[in-house]
């Protein structure tokens, strides 16, 4: 839960690397969320068809209305954790912007999220991996 949670604590902290850890344990919380969002929508919707409303029922507004505030308050947080992920590489935060290009943007960014980052400090500062910058044998 703890790696969930770190680029909540590091809000809009667009320096330093994270980890690869950092960024799949937020995209996990972040499916986890929607999907819970989801099947309180669901559930809300389903009431419709029960009732014979024509209307969608009030979980079905609970569904939305949290997963907007989820996605308003998580949107600064995945762009940050994403920068960290190309400083990590020693690659520009601008990288993100590659998700912008149609079609291949977001698979770009995906195969970049996926690999490794650069052992030993780089010039956006130590490894995450090895806090202590201590290389067993030097």
């Amino acid at each position: 839960m703890e790696w969930m949670l770190m680029p909540y604590r590091r809000y809009a902290d667009f320096s330093g690397r994270s980890r690869r850890k950092e960024y799949w344990m937020f995209v996990l919380l972040t499916f986890i969320v929607a999907f819970v969002c989801g099947g309180l929508m669901i559930a809300g919707g389903l009431q419709n068809e029960v009732d014979g409303s024509g209307q969608p029922g009030g979980l079905f507004w609970l569904g939305v209305g949290l997963l907007a505030v989820w996605g308003i308050g998580s949107f600064i947080p995945s762009i940050a954790v994403q920068v960290r992920r190309f400083h990590d590489q020693n690659r520009s935060g601008w990288m993100v912007l590659l998700g912008f290009v149609p079609y291949v943007g977001g698979i770009i960014v995906l195969v970049f999220m996926c690999l490794e980052g650069t052992r030993g400090a780089n010039r956006f500062g130590p490894d995450p991996k090895d806090p202590g910058g201590v290389s067993i044998f030097s």
